[in-house]
């Protein structure tokens, strides 16, 4: 029973640009499924997915809601298990940790907006995860709307395969209804019903000629992913029967090569059912991915595989950590083989403990409904956990299996905080801590010069929404400094130096002595410290060897100009002495602390700053204002280009320290007209005049490079 359930499994996530429409349209499938009685809609604060208070007040999703709900397709009834994204740069990671578990994704594009900065990055992170993915035009309805438009920029700023299984019958104020490339209809909805009920018409006579047109596109992409459709495409298009066109699409969604393109507008209710039933038709279901990969805890180099079955041993990634008012710490999971009971124990990896699961609950965003079992290929959320994090892997003891975990982005921007009086010192510790484990971006930790608290996050918005959570749930009050960046030093030329440490007292000494060749890291190499032994003879003895690596690990915590951390290095350690007696790792480690400072000091150190992909929509008449004030920012514009609505779109790279209240000065600048969005890109160096005075400022006096 359950393999033939999970047949009619979509485990589907939401995502798109920041006001593309995601949890409008979200809202919409919950109605027209049935799960509520009534539409919530984000402009006033009603929206079911957007469940916190910092959502509704603003308008925008911050964190990732699940839900699950029902959709009947032909004459079968699919579970589909919903998750709705965010948007905004800031909340990137819900996106990443939510697409890490999907088997299937709806990418969802303005109409008017088209292919936006975080449309790009959200879409990179599917294709990261191997995600298939359906996209929908919406806001169909807007001024400005051309669907076609959308399509082209979809295959070529994405270089995606757009398939459109359906065209428009007008836009903007006059879009009436939707064209089905496959039936050859047209469907029109009902407005007194709120859209829950629709026609199937024939199709108007002056949209006949480009239903035929688009139709003949889409039947020669589908003819490439198989022979026998393209023997009849070219024999004759009209014997090709629908059954065969659903098929081609959902081989080609599965495999990746080719993405259906479906429309509507979400807030005008129209368009929503023939999504819900594409959803259905073309999106995997957890049996179209045959097994998932991990490796023994044991032996990384051994790869181990389960299957979507409630028969194989437990399989499950935790891939989200929220903390509940009512039932606490909360661990969101995806089950990929066996089924997790409420009550039993599972095995984490990571920590080598058994964790027992007191109860289980299906998600409906911030309600949980109690459940005895969540089985494979199935989404569910449980309590009891003391140690899981995020991207911890769940098994069976007796079968250990360890997957592939998630990658996130560094915090750029921090803040230093301090609660107001003595009595919030400690709830403002277990505050950080919890929100810290909720969100992998989110880092604490304590300035060892000042003292200070310092929270560190993705950028404003970010850090401002960890300040109100603060204050609402875990009723601290907090004075907050100013922003800081999160700057990084790194050497840019190869020294090689001895180092001996040595440390006499009554009995027994400290004695080590080792010589290094310090330097940036070899091309190609991802992060963090390329350690490389290339002692021969025993001179080091080898269990000292790692006391050298951790040595140089620890110091690159703190960089020699200001403290600040260095993200790469190369150490080779060529060779070295040892005392019989006064040597020990201990010593070693010191040794190598007290190299890295002494070999960074001498091989020109830099510091380095992040570089923001900032893209800024205006008005053509304020345009020569706005890169006026980019330049003033140290930012180097990349390039211009107009939009279909007449505005021009300025695409610039701009160094973090200089965007702070950008937003603000944007509106001044040009009457509130423009938008902007920005998102992380690199790290580069720092002009030595500024890195002075940056580097003064760290260490609270004048020290020259």
């Amino acid at each position: 029973m359950a393999k033939k359930d999970l047949h009619y499994t979509r485990n589907i996530g939401i995502m798109a640009h920041i006001d593309a429409g995601k949890t409008t349209t979200s809202e919409r499938i919950l109605f027209y499924t049935g799960l509520t009685h009534k539409i919530g809609e984000t402009h006033d604060g009603s929206a079911t997915m957007d469940w916190m208070a910092q959502e509704q007040e603003r308008g925008i999703t911050i964190t990732s809601a699940a839900t699950t709900t029902w959709w009947k397709y032909g004459d079968s009834k699919y579970k589909i298990n919903l998750i709705d994204t965010p948007g905004h740069v800031d909340f990137t990671v819900e996106v990443e940790r939510s697409l890490r578990i999907l088997d299937g994704a709806v990418a969802t594009f303005c109409a008017v907006g088209g292919v936006e900065p975080q449309s790009e990055t959200v879409w990179r992170q599917a294709d990261k995860y191997n995600v298939p993915r359906i996209g929908y035009v919406n806001k169909m309805d807007r001024s400005g709307a051309n669907f076609y438009d959308v399509v082209r920029q979809i295959h070529e700023v994405l270089g995606a395969n757009p398939c459109p299984i359906q065209i428009p019958i007008g836009s903007e104020e006059k879009f009436k209804g939707i064209i089905d490339l496959i039936r050859m209809k047209a469907l029109y909805w009902h407005d007194e019903t709120m859209g829950a009920e629709y026609e199937v018409d024939e199709i108007p006579a002056e949209f006949q000629g480009e239903a035929e047109e688009w139709r003949d596109k889409m039947l020669e992409t589908l003819a490439g992913l198989d022979d026998a459709l393209m023997e009849k495409y070219f024999d004759d298009p009209s014997t090709i029967t629908e059954e065969e066109i659903h098929a081609a699409l959902r081989k080609g969604t599965c495999s990746m090569v080719i993405n259906p393109i479906v429309l509507g507008s979400s807030f005008k209710n129209k368009g929503v059912q023939p999504l819900l039933d594409a959803i259905c038709a073309y999106l995997p279901s957890p049996l179209d991915t045959p097994h998932v990969d991990g490796t023994d805890p044991d032996d990384s180099e051994k790869q181990l595989t389960r299957k979507p079955d409630d028969d194989e041993p437990l399989c499950a990634l935790a891939f989200k950590i929220a903390t509940d008012p009512y039932v606490g710490r909360l661990c969101y999971f995806r089950v990929y083989s066996g089924h997790l009971d409420a009550g039993s124990y599972v095995y984490n990896p990571r920590s080598g403990k058994k964790e027992r699961i007191s109860r289980i609950f299906q998600m409906h965003s911030n309600k949980q409904n109690p459940v005895d079992v969540i089985g494979a290929g199935d989404i569910g959320a449980g309590v009891g956990f003391k140690d899981i994090r995020t991207g911890d892997t769940l098994c069976d003891e007796k079968a250990p299996i360890v997957l592939e975990s998630m990658d996130f982005p560094t915090p750029v921007i921090g803040i230093a905080v301090e609660p107001k009086s003595q009595a919030d010192i400690d709830k403002l510790g277990i505050g950080l801590s919890k929100l810290a484990e909720e969100d992998p971006t989110f880092t604490v930790h304590t300035d060892e010069q000042s003292g200070q608290t310092v929270i560190s996050g993705m950028g404003e918005l970010h850090l401002e929404i960890i300040i109100d959570r603060l204050k609402r749930e875990f009723k601290v009050e907090c004075n907050q400094g100013r922003p800081q960046v999160a700057y990084k030093e790194a050497i840019t030329k190869t020294v090689d130096l001895r180092e001996v440490y040595k440390k006499q007292s009554g009995g027994r000494g400290k004695f080590a002595d080792i010589i290094v060749k310090v330097g940036p890291v070899d091309a190609g190499f991802e992060g963090g410290l390329q350690f490389v032994d290339e002692v021969k003879g025993g001179n080091v003895p080898k269990e000292y060897i790692p006391s050298v690596q951790k040595g140089f690990q620890l110091a690159m915590r703190n960089g020699v100009l200001a403290g600040f951390p260095v993200d790469t290095l190369k150490v080779t350690l060529v060779d070295g002495s040892f005392h019989p007696v006064d040597s020990d790792q201990l010593s070693f480690e010191i040794c190598a602390q007290i190299a890295f400072k002494n070999a960074c000091a001498k091989a020109r150190p830099v510091l380095l700053e992040p570089i923001m992909k900032l893209e800024v929509v205006t008005p053509e008449e304020s345009m020569g204002d706005v890169i006026g004030d980019l330049n003033k920012r140290r930012g180097q514009v990349e390039g211009m280009e107009s939009s279909r609505t007449g505005a021009r779109i300025v695409k610039a790279k701009v160094p973090l320290s200089e965007l702070f209240g950008y937003v603000t000065a944007l509106r001044t600048i040009t009457s509130g007209r423009a938008t902007s969005s920005m998102e992380f890109f690199n790290y580069a160096e720092v002009s030595t005049a500024l890195a002075k005075s940056v580097v003064e400022e760290a260490k609270g006096h004048v020290e020259l490079l």
